[in-house]
């Protein structure tokens, strides 16, 4: 009986989660999945920082944009949890309990609303993915995106030093994640860790030294390499994503954090557990 208590309260759960992001949202229901926990995490974007509701499940990572707390979301962002490798940073000035996520195609910084907070999250973060890859077949991942340095950090290019306009709009090396200028980032090449097909901004120094240079698209197909395209072009190929509307900031819950199933060690199972060996 309470294996089947656990089973119909798991999907009830899991359902409320997936119909929170419809209809655009995808189904989240799948055998085996298990809703670890959920909360509220400050994501570090290269333009600002903004709130999102993170939900843990015992495969993957989900998250998206608040519009109403507890009942809508937008933007769903599934990432698997073999893809996920989490660093941890030290306090800053400004921003504190912050830690990175880093995935193939992006990498991010998350901030949680306490220390305590931060660890719940990266511990079962850490646990879940453990469980997963030695009670299933899959692979963790070995390359990762790296960080984007955010808007504000510098006002020249980090290439040529010349101060970001107006008309000399700053943009963000996909290999490296500096801030460059167009002059300063003409090139495209493929990286197929974040898109196997889709040549993506690199800055001049990248272009010239990293391995991926080969993989760049011949020229003689035309000059695209050299085409001035917008950072709302790149960001699309890139898998970024910036909010559009107000977040609802009095509808936010006190904590970050909302264990689901009793004490630590109980719900972190990669399938349910009458289904275990």
């Amino acid at each position: 009986m309470d294996l089947l208590t656990f089973d119909k309260d798991n999907h009830d759960r899991i359902q409320a989660v997936e119909n929170s992001f419809s209809p655009s949202g995808s189904s989240l229901s799948q055998p085996g999945r298990i809703l670890i926990g959920e909360g509220h995490l400050t994501k570090q974007g290269h333009r600002k920082t903004q709130p999102k509701a993170f939900f843990l499940f015992s495969d993957v990572l989900v998250y998206g944009g608040i519009i109403l707390s507890g009942r809508w979301h937008k933007n769903q962002k599934i990432i698997p949890l073999e893809d996920i490798q989490l660093e941890d940073m030290e306090d800053g000035v400004v921003f504190k309990n912050q830690w990175l996520i880093r995935t193939p195609r992006k990498s991010f910084f998350v901030a949680a609303p306490s220390l305590e907070v931060k660890q719940a999250w990266m511990e079962h973060i850490e646990e879940c993915r453990s469980n997963l890859l030695q009670c299933s077949s899959r692979q963790p991942g070995s390359t990762f995106a790296v960080s984007w340095i955010p808007d504000r950090a510098s006002y020249k290019c980090m290439r040529c030093l010349h101060k970001f306009t107006a008309t000399n709009r700053r943009h963000h090396c996909r290999k490296c994640g500096f801030l460059v200028c167009n002059s300063c980032s003409k090139h495209r090449a493929v990286i197929g860790h974040i898109h196997p097909t889709k040549r993506l901004r690199v800055c001049k120094l990248c272009h010239t030294s990293n391995e991926e240079v080969a993989e760049e698209i011949p020229r003689q197909r035309g000059d695209s390499t050299e085409k001035n395209s917008s950072e709302e072009d790149d960001l699309a190929a890139s898998s970024d994503e910036e909010e559009v509307g107000e977040v609802m900031q009095d509808q936010l819950p006190a904590g970050g954090w909302t264990p689901r199933w009793g004490q630590k060690g109980t719900y972190v199972y990669a399938k349910p557990m009458h289904l275990q060996p």
